[in-house]
């Protein structure tokens, strides 16, 4: 049971938490180092139960949602919107060498730095998509906004797993045309109701519409939204010389599946980098409060905390059409 053990703590009883694409890299052993009994997760929404004596924003009752890292909120990093690199932050759900932070699969969970960290979740939103602000509609919003997306550019999303489908909504409201690739029918059918051309990158007919969309050029942006070599080997492809690949997945593989040469060869623009999640909610809250989008429907599975197990191995082999599972407490 968590308590608060700075001044600056609260602790907060979860209502709902998630899992998230990036929880399938210790579970599938592509990242290492967790310490044995590590609470995971960082993607949860809940109510304070406890504050403490420094914490100036909260108070017990108020309905948060934290993003997926801590931050103070002062430091150099955080006054200039690049909240995931705080000087201070922490991952939640990462606990290694006895250091690090419990996650939000959990009945209960301690918030350091609440003040910075959290967000109250609007009146009247559901639990559910109030929570993705958190993490893959922040992560995705921050995809396009790296792509630097103008109205005349066809793009390309790879992947149409949440955080592509939020990457999705964010190009659908910028730019001209949007693909959405992805190998999984569901998930395809999912970005199509988000609005997308969804196809699927192995069918040469499918790239034959993105070739025929962009005169052969290639499209302006890519958004990459998965997190692999393969992934990345598909958007250096599908994009114009001169064009931005903007990278949201989290990437394990040890090389880029393109060469520095290949890059120059394609006066290509590369952008990655975690999401600053934090800085990223005070634009997709709002969002979420508005209720323009049906975000609910992201979540394909809703399972107590006793069937995590069995959620861990659906979304992991995409059984089902599973796309996000929600826990329940």
């Amino acid at each position: 049971m968590p308590r608060v053990v700075e001044p600056s703590d609260v602790v907060v009883k979860v209502r709902v938490a998630a899992i998230c694409g990036s929880d399938l890299h210790p579970y599938l052993g592509r990242e290492a180092g967790l310490d044995r009994g590590t609470v995971m997760g960082h993607e949860f929404l809940g109510d304070v139960v406890e504050v403490g004596s420094a914490v100036e924003r909260f108070v017990v009752g108020d309905r948060v949602v934290a993003p997926f890292t801590t931050s103070c909120g002062e430091c150099w990093f955080c006054v200039r919107g690049l909240t995931a690199r705080c000087e201070h932050g922490q991952l939640f759900g990462w606990v290694q060498d006895g250091q690090g932070l419990h996650g939000g699969q959990a009945e209960f969970v301690r918030v350091p730095f609440a003040d910075g960290t959290l967000v109250g979740a609007p009146a009247g939103a559901a639990d559910e998509e109030a929570l993705l602000a958190g993490d893959v509609l922040s992560t995705g919003f921050y995809c396009a906004q790296m792509g630097a997306i103008e109205p005349e550019h066809v793009v390309a999303v790879i992947g149409a797993g949440p955080v592509g489908i939020c990457a999705t909504i964010a190009a659908r409201q910028q730019a001209q045309r949007v693909f959405t690739f992805d190998l999984v029918p569901e998930r395809r059918a999912l970005a199509e109701s988000y609005g997308a051309t969804a196809l699927d990158p192995t069918d040469e007919a499918a790239m034959q519409q993105v070739r025929d969309a962009t005169q052969g050029r290639g499209v302006d942006v890519v958004l990459e939204c998965v997190g692999s070599e393969r992934a990345t080997a598909s958007s250096f492809s599908m994009v114009r010389a001169g064009g931005t690949i903007a990278a949201a997945g989290v990437h394990c593989e040890p090389h880029f599946a393109f060469s520095p040469g290949d890059a120059y060869d394609k006066n290509l623009t590369y952008r990655a980098g975690r999401c600053p999640a934090r800085a990223m909610m005070d634009l997709t809250m709002p969002l979420v409060a508005g209720g323009q989008h049906d975000l609910g429907a992201l979540f394909s599975h809703r399972m107590s905390f006793e069937e995590a197990p069995r959620g861990y191995e659906m979304f992991a082999r995409r059984e089902q059409g599973c796309t996000k599972v929600l826990l329940v407490p």
